[in-house]
This record gives structure tokens, C-alpha cells and sequence, in this order.
């Protein structure tokens, strides 16, 4: 069976590669949920790593307009992954060489557990980071807008805020 092609990017990420499939207009605004950009609050349980993550990369997806408060948990399990990766690396760097290969019961070599750990964190990270728009590719086909203004065009006509969109009401 043949793969399904790449998954679809978000409509704001789509926005700030500077409409490369040259979608309309109502195609990039009718049928999406837009909700408001805001930075959620980090849940408790996160480590002192993961918090120091979670305050660099929500004020840069902020200013992207790619956070809102229905993003919290993946971006949790993004910061506690790099959390759990930057003190697996740590503890490589400690132990050193010597760190990275363990034995098995039976004498064989196997991967170390800090290095596992390193790993499984690696590409949690990795695949979160590619939910967000946030990984080396995407950002090397995000083309920059002129001053950040209104991202969606929901300005009110005078320049002064966004005019809410009313998400509930019923379609026709």
C-alpha cells in the first residue's frame, strides 16, 4: 500500500510560507478553528529544565501567533522531553566515554540507559517540534511578513485589535 503524503500543515503555518499552493482565501479562513493566541500557563509537574524550555519557546511561537491555551499539553510533553534530554545529556557528559555503551547480563554490548533516555527524548522532541512548525526545514520556507501586525486579517478596520471571531455560531 502506497504512503499518504506529508500531513497537512496548519493554516497559520501555511500563512507565513507565504501561501506556497496558493490557496484562496476562503479555503485558509472559512473552515478553520482560529483561537486566540495566548500563552498557557506550564503545568506544575514539569521539571526546572523543562520550565526554562517552556518560557524560550512560548514567547518565540507567540510571536509567530502559533500558541493558544488548547496547546498546553503538547507543549508540555514537548518541554518534559527536552527536560528529560538535557539530564540524560548531563549525565552522559559526567560519566563520560563510558556512559555510552553498557553490558547486557550475558556480556554483550548494548546501549547505555542514559543514552536510551537521550534518544527516546530526541525524537519526542522531534516530533512535537514539527506539530509547532518549529524544526530547520520549516523554518527555512516560512518567508517573513512585513511588520508582524494581524497574522488572520481580523483587524477591525481601525487598527485598533482583532475583532473576535465567532466560533459557535451555527453554519448556513
Amino acid at each position: 500500500m502506497a504512503k499518504p503524503g506529508p500531513k497537512p500543515l496548519p493554516k497559520n503555518v501555511h500563512l507565513l510560507m507565504g501561501n506556497p499552493s496558493k490557496l484562496s482565501s476562503a479555503a485558509l479562513f472559512d473552515d478553520c478553528i482560529r483561537p486566540e493566541t495566548e500563552i498557557p500557563a506550564p503545568p506544575d509537574h514539569l521539571s526546572a529544565e523543562a520550565l526554562d524550555e517552556w518560557g524560550r519557546i512560548t514567547i518565540e511561537l507567540e510571536k509567530l501567533g502559533l500558541v493558544s491555551q488548547i496547546d498546553r499539553a503538547a507543549l508540555a510533553v514537548y518541554c518534559q522531553a527536552y527536560g528529560r534530554w538535557v539530564q540524560a545529556e548531563r549525565k552522559l557528559a559526567e560519566d563520560g566515554d563510558k556512559a555510552l555503551i553498557d553490558y547486557s547480563p550475558n556480556g554483550y554490548k548494548q546501549i547505555s540507559v542514559w543514552m536510551q533516555i537521550s534518544n527516546r527524548a530526541v525524537d519526542q522532541m522531534k516530533s512535537f517540534l514539527t506539530e509547532f512548525g518549529m524544526t530547520p526545514s520549516a523554518r527555512s520556507r516560512v518567508t517573513p511578513s512585513s511588520p508582524q501586525g494581524d497574522l488572520f486579517g481580523n483587524d477591525n478596520g481601525n487598527g485598533q485589535g482583532k475583532a473576535k471571531p465567532d466560533y459557535f455560531s451555527p453554519r448556513r
